[in-house]
C-alpha cells in the first residue's frame, strides 16, 4: 500500500501515479493481446448482411429465415412500444424519424428501427444523467470542496451529454465510414470504367468492382454489393443508384448517381463520364492530402515546444550546468 509520505511533484505523489499508470499500461497489454487473438473476419458478417438484402427483395419481406424472423418481430414489438410512448407525448415527428434513420443508413447500420431508440434516448438519458448527476453532487454531497459554478457545469455537462450522446456517436460513425468511402472512390470508378469498357452491365459491373475491393475498402465495397442486389431485383433501376446516395453521405457519390441515371435515361457513354469523375476525385484527393501537408507544421509547432525542446536543452545544456555546479562547490 502507498504510505502517504512518498516523493510527490507538484503536490501529486509520484508513487500513487506510478502505479496507477502500470496498471492503465496492464489492461492496455491484456486488450491488446485479447484483440490479436480474438481477430475476426468482417467478410462474413457483410456477406450475410447482403445474402439477407438478397432474400428480402426476392421474397417482399422483412426477414430471410425464421429465426431472424422471430427476432425481428420482437424488435418491432419493442419499437412499437418506444412509438407508441412517444407518439402520446406528442414529441414524434416523421422529419425527425426520417432525418434519424439516414445517419443510421449512412453510419453502416441496416436496421431503421433504431430510429426510435435515439429519439427517445434524446428524452430519456437527459433524465438519467442529468438527475443522477444532480443528485450526487446536491443530495450526496459529493464534490463538496468545489465552488456552485463547478458543480452547475459538471450537472450542465451530463445533461447536455445525455441529450446529444446519441447523436454524436453516430455522427462520428458517418465521419469515419464517408472518409473510408471517400478514398476508396477514385479507385472504384477506375474499375468500373474497365468493366464499362469490358462490356459489362451496370449490375454486373457493380458486383465484380465490390468484389475487387472487398479487402482494400470493405465499406465502399459493401454499399456497391448493395446496389449491385438492388440493381437485379428492384422495379425501377433508378431507385437502386438513389438508395446508394441515401446510404452515402458523400457528395463525390451524389455525382456518381447522377451520372448513372442520366447514362440509363439518356443512354450516353457510361466509360467517358466515369473517366472524367475519377480525374476530378483523385485531383481532390491529392488536393485534401497537400492540404494536410501544409498544416503539419503548424500542427507540430505545440508537440515540438513542450516535449522536444525541453529534452534537448536538459541534454545539452544538462553536463554543463553539472560542471559549473561542481566548479562553484
Amino acid at each position: 500500500m502507498v504510505t502517504a509520505g512518498g516523493p510527490t511533484l507538484l503536490g501529486i505523489d509520484v508513487l500513487w501515479v506510478a502505479t496507477l499508470l502500470a496498471a492503465v499500461a496492464a489492461m492496455a497489454v491484456f486488450f491488446a493481446i485479447y484483440a490479436a487473438v480474438t481477430v475476426r473476419d468482417p467478410m462474413a458478417k457483410r456477406v450475410k448482411s447482403l445474402n439477407e438484402r438478397r432474400e428480402q427483395l426476392k421474397a417482399g419481406i422483412t426477414a430471410s429465415t425464421s429465426k431472424k424472423r422471430t427476432k425481428l418481430v420482437h424488435q418491432n414489438d419493442t419499437t412499437d412500444r418506444v412509438r407508441k410512448f412517444l407518439s402520446s407525448m406528442q414529441i414524434l415527428q416523421d422529419t425527425q424519424v426520417k432525418e434519424a434513420q439516414q445517419k443510421l443508413a449512412q453510419a453502416g447500420i441496416r436496421s431503421k428501427d433504431l430510429a426510435f431508440v435515439i429519439i427517445f434516448s434524446r428524452l430519456v438519458l437527459p433524465i438519467v444523467l442529468g438527475g443522477g448527476a444532480a443528485l450526487a453532487i446536491y443530495g450526496f454531497g459529493y464534490l463538496g470542496d468545489w465552488t456552485p459554478i463547478k458543480k452547475f457545469a459538471i450537472f450542465a455537462g451530463a445533461t447536455i451529454f445525455g441529450y446529444k450522446g446519441a447523436d454524436i456517436y453516430i455522427n462520428n460513425l458517418i465521419s469515419k465510414r464517408t472518409d473510408l468511402v471517400r478514398k476508396g472512390l477514385p479507385d472504384a470508378i477506375d474499375l468500373l470504367v474497365i468493366c464499362a469498357e469490358a462490356g459489362l452491365t451496370v449490375d454486373a459491373a457493380f458486383a465484380r468492382v465490390s468484389k475487387e475491393l472487398g479487402s482494400a475498402y470493405p465499406e465502399l465495397a459493401d454499399e456497391f454489393s448493395l446496389t449491385s442486389i438492388e440493381l437485379g431485383f428492384l422495379t425501377e433501376r433508378r431507385q437502386a443508384f438513389e438508395n446508394l446516395a441515401y446510404r452515402v453521405a458523400l457528395d463525390h457519390v451524389k455525382g456518381v448517381v447522377t451520372t448513372m441515371i442520366q447514362t440509363e435515361k439518356y443512354g450516353t457513354p457510361l466509360a467517358s463520364s466515369l473517366r472524367v469523375l475519377s480525374a476530378e476525385f483523385r485531383n481532390d484527393r491529392m488536393m485534401r492530402a497537400e492540404e494536410k501537408a501544409a498544416r503539419l507544421p503548424a500542427i507540430m509547432t505545440i508537440p515540438l515546444i513542450l516535449f522536444i525542446l525541453p529534452t534537448l536543452f536538459i541534454v545539452i545544456l544538462g553536463p554543463a550546468a553539472c560542471s559549473i555546479s561542481d566548479a562553484m562547490l
